[in-house]
């Protein structure tokens, strides 16, 4: 099933799909990481934007 980019409700906005290179490319430009550390970040948290804010927010910190 493909994004809908018109439905921008609080569900889409509360996930992040690795998929869709453009919300992979915000999310990490957001948190000051690559494009590659963002995509391994939601390989090994899954697509939810809490959890993955949280782990940036620690990988950050680590680096």
């Amino acid at each position: 099933m493909s994004d809908d980019k018109t439905n921008r409700g609080g569900q889409d906005r509360s996930r992040v799909s690795g998929s869709e290179a453009y919300e992979v490319r915000y999310f990490a430009e957001k948190h000051g990481i690559t494009t590659d550390q963002a995509q391994a970040l939601i390989r090994e948290h899954g697509n939810s934007r809490e959890k993955l804010d949280a782990a940036a927010e620690r990988l950050k910190q680590n680096a």
